[in-house]
This record gives structure tokens, C-alpha cells and sequence, in this order.
């Protein structure tokens, strides 16, 4: 770090005034504060399950009641009160949009996929990405109807991240009922801009609230609606999510014991191994979609998701995924590994490193499904 001296003076006096040092500068290139170094090297997790918690299901209670505290939000049990809007064959499933309260301030719009024939079904709640593109929200997981913008512009998205496929749909045809809806600022729930979004989030702050806070409130929610459902099988439920989604999927099931298993694809890192120059996450925008004040004094992103343990868990990465350093990856990869072994649920945790880059591609599409598939006795 720069510094400057000076002659410290008293009066006329300076031939015994002592020399001192000053910051030259107090924030990087990189936007970050000088003293970066010594805020990571303060960081040390004490909620993280280490060789040290013997009551895991003590260390659970405990960590989940901390992050809930940091969202800033309170309880919320809402009737549901859902509506049916619109409805098309899909062969072997249908797919419906629905209205429904997704908390006591929200009433939503939701598209929902559910297979023909006898259920109880099990179900998956999808998360969207964020991508900077605000137009589409749940229509880039499920095919949209009605609306011929946004589904071209969805088919777009898909062709870019999931091989042409719209993964929700993919899923409604293995046999699940399939969940999605917006996160604030998306698709009928925007408009929200890039450059818009830390007014945003300072707004919340204004309000007493919180933007990632609220998001993790409504996804809690959002599971909660799909296991509401008549067709849903109450202990099969899973929630899948590419990107940020991926980070609201573990999230969620972090905070839910309505969600039985999960599948993140793309958004996992130790906070140390992502605060490094260059990285996505020092930009703003996005980030403020999941960041929590003070959640680092607690826990670390590893420690969040391990919070659904025992609970099955896949977790993917991309090798060539330039948001997400390697190191940074396989660090909390090896932190949520010990957390399943700790439960004595090592078979139900696994992580994979996939050779490309920030995709969610058909091979990939495929594994995650016949995973899901078996964890659920399929």
C-alpha cells in the first residue's frame, strides 16, 4: 500500500517532531477497500461446521436461525390463495400459469408443468439466473406461450446456456411437477436495469429491509407453494438452479426443510477465493442479489449450503467458468464434503467439475436429471 510522510509540527518546533505515515489512497482499481487484505484475514466463520461441532443437528439449528436473522425478514405464512390463468397440452404434461401469493406483499405469476396420469408426482422447483437480462425470468426454464417476445427471446437464452433445451420442460417429461417464477425485477415482475439494481438494493436498505433477503424469503416460499400442491409427493422435492439460481437453490434448502434434495449448477466459491481482482463478484450489480450484511462475520457460502445437509446434493462447476476461480471452487467443495461425511451421508453429496464454461449444457442436463431420478427412487 502507497503511503506518504509527513513532518508532524507543533508550534514552531520540528526538530524533534516524529515522522508519520498516511494512506495515500483508500480504495483499488478493483474497487475494493485498501485494507481488503485485513478484513479476509479477520474472516474465520465461527457458525461453520467444523471438527469441533459434535451436535450437528444442534450446529443446524443454531446456523439456520443466524442466516434467517440476516435476511431481515420476518415470518411469513400467507395463503397461497392460487389461481389458474391459462393452460395448454403438452402431450404428456400440462402446463399451466398460475397466480398465487407468493408472500403477504407479492402476488405472482408462475408457470407450472404437471404430468399427466395418477400422482402423488415428485417435483422440482426451478431458479433462474440472472444474466444482466431482466426480460425473462421463469421463461428461460419453462417454454412460455402467449407472449411471442419473450419466448424468442427465451429460445435465445436457451441456445446460449442449455444446449437449446428448456431444462424445466425436460424435467416435466421424465414425470415431475416443475415450479418457476420471477425474482423481483424479472419478466413480470420488472422492469429492473443493471445499473438500477444497487438503488435497488439500497432502497430495500432505506426500507428496513433487504434484497437478497427478500429473494430468499420468496424462494423459501416458492417451495413451499409447490408442496401445497395435490399432485406433489411432499418428501420428493427438489430444487434445481444454473448461476444465480444455483446459489438461490442451495440457499433455499439451506433454509427449508420442505426441499429434499438439490441440484446447484455454476455458483460456488469461498468468499476469500472470490474477492480477488478481477472477479465478477467485486462489480456490484448482480452481487447484491446475494449479499447478506454481515454474513461473512458468520458463516461462509460452503457453510450456507452445507446447511442442507444430509439432504442429497449435487453440485456442478465448469473448469473454464472464468466467474468462479478453480481454487475457489474445489476449496468449498472439499468444505461441503465434510459436512455430508460429518452426517455419515457421504453418498449423498457429490460435486463435479465439467471441462467447459458457465453453461448448463444437455449432457449436463441429463446426468443432473438421472441423479435426481435415483435419488428419489425413480
Amino acid at each position: 500500500m502507497e503511503s506518504r510522510k509527513i513532518m508532524a509540527t507543533c508550534g514552531d518546533d520540528t526538530t524533534s517532531a516524529p515522522m508519520m505515515d498516511y494512506q495515500a489512497h483508500g480504495v483499488t482499481t478493483d474497487t475494493l477497500p485498501a485494507f481488503a487484505e485485513a478484513l479476509k484475514q479477520r474472516l474465520t466463520f465461527p457458525l461453520s461446521c467444523s471438527q469441533q461441532v459434535t451436535d450437528l443437528s444442534g450446529w443446524k439449528l443454531t446456523a439456520r436461525a443466524k442466516l434467517w436473522e440476516l435476511t431481515l425478514q420476518t415470518p411469513d405464512r400467507t395463503d397461497f390463495s392460487p389461481q389458474l390463468v391459462d393452460e395448454i397440452d403438452r402431450g404428456s404434461y400440462v402446463a399451466r400459469k398460475v397466480a398465487f401469493n407468493l408472500t403477504q406483499d407479492s402476488r405472482v405469476l408462475a408457470l407450472l408443468l404437471v404430468p399427466k396420469g395418477n400422482g402423488p408426482f415428485p417435483a422440482a422447483v426451478f431458479y433462474h439466473d440472472h444474466g444482466s437480462t431482466f426480460d425473462i425470468g421463469k421463461e428461460k426454464l419453462i417454454e412460455t406461450w402467449g407472449d411471442e417476445a419473450r419466448l424468442v427471446s427465451s429460445q435465445g437464452w436457451g441456445q446460449k446456456f442449455f444446449s437449446g433445451r428448456f431444462p424445466g420442460d425436460e424435467l416435466a417429461r421424465r414425470g415431475y411437477v416443475v415450479l418457476a417464477t420471477d425474482a423481483l425485477g424479472w419478466a413480470d415482475r420488472g422492469p429492473l436495469t443493471y445499473e438500477a439494481q444497487q438503488a435497488l438494493a439500497a432502497n430495500f436498505a432505506n426500507l428496513g429491509s433487504s434484497l437478497a433477503g427478500s429473494m430468499a424469503l420468496e424462494d423459501v416460499r416458492a417451495a413451499a407453494f409447490l408442496k401445497s400442491l395435490p399432485e406433489v409427493d411432499k418428501g420428493r422435492i427438489a430444487a434445481i438452479g444454473f448461476s444465480m439460481g444455483a446459489f438461490r437453490a442451495w440457499q433455499a434448502a439451506a433454509l427449508s426443510d420442505d426441499i429434499t434434495a438439490t441440484v446447484a449448477v455454476n455458483w460456488m466459491g469461498t468468499a476469500k477465493g472470490l474477492m480477488v481482482p478481477g472477479n465478477n463478484q467485486l462489480r456490484g450489480g448482480s452481487a447484491w442479489h446475494m449479499t447478506h450484511p454481515g454474513l461473512m462475520q458468520h458463516m461462509d457460502y460452503p457453510d450456507v449450503a452445507s446447511l442442507a445437509a444430509p439432504n442429497p446434493m449435487l453440485i456442478f462447476a465448469g473448469e473454464k467458468d472464468t466467474l468462479f476461480p478453480p481454487v475457489s471452487v474445489t476449496e468449498a467443495f472439499g468444505k461441503m464434503r465434510d459436512v455430508w461425511d460429518a452426517w455419515n451421508a457421504a453418498d449423498r453429496f457429490e460435486s463435479k467439475i465439467w471441462p467447459g464454461g458457465h453453461v448448463f449444457e444437455a449432457d449436463q442436463q441429463d446426468y443432473a436429471f438421472d441423479w435426481l431420478d435415483g435419488r428419489f427412487g425413480r
